[in-house]
């Protein structure tokens, strides 16, 4: 089995790339690129990002053809991959970090600044927060229901489609922390960096 995590330069995923190698053990090809042949040819696919909705679309969209390929992969061919934070928040339809931005449009919906309450919640929200599984996820195999994850995000993706969420964590709100649609899978958590328990969804994945 072949498992592409998507380089697009949208800041440093090394902890990414670490936590898949480790977890895969040499069982499974983890490769790390941009190239549209090795996307097309992968079997599952990683799509990470850091910094703000639109820096990561607009490197998305520098890519000749990757945005193209990515929908071929998810959408037509339906073929399982996961969306880590901002890699999540772009399968909304549009973003609202800087300026109004176009999104994937994969899973309806929105991604907002979370509301801190006037000040009463810093922002970004960062660090361990309990999850709250709200439906059964592939992802989630042997995750235990309010289990820590480590976050960093100013930003929530809000879907249309309530029915896509799979579990959400409180933070000045109910938020939106992870989502699965059919072959689709994101989580606005960082599973990398949340120990042993990050590494069992990480496995989850891979074992689909």
């Amino acid at each position: 089995m072949k498992l592409t995590i998507v380089d697009y330069n949208s800041g440093n995923i090394s902890s990414v790339v670490n936590s898949f190698k480790e977890v895969a053990q040499n069982k499974v090809n983890v490769e790390v690129a941009s190239d549209l042949n090795k996307i097309k040819s992968s079997d599952k696919i990683v799509l990470p990002g850091q910094g703000s909705f639109k820096s990561c679309v607009d490197a998305i969209n520098s890519i000749n053809g990757l945005v193209d390929s990515l929908n071929e992969f998810a959408i037509n061919q339906k073929k399982p991959l996961l969306g880590i934070c901002v890699g999540l928040q772009m399968f909304a339809d549009k973003g609202y970090e800087e300026l109004e931005t176009k999104g994937l449009g994969w899973i309806s919906g929105k991604v907002s600044k979370i509301d801190n309450q006037n000040g009463k919640y810093k922002l970004p929200h960062i660090g361990w927060n309990q999850i709250n599984i709200i439906k059964k996820s592939k992802i989630f195999k042997n995750i235990e229901n309010n289990s820590h994850m480590y976050f960093v995000h100013s930003y929530e993706f809000i879907p249309e489609d309530k029915n896509v969420i799979s579990a959400t964590t409180d933070y000045s709100s109910n938020i939106v922390c992870s989502v699965e649609k059919e072959n689709i899978f994101g989580t606005q958590f960082h599973p990398e960096k949340s120990d042993k328990i990050g590494l069992q969804i990480i496995e989850n994945f891979i074992k689909l």
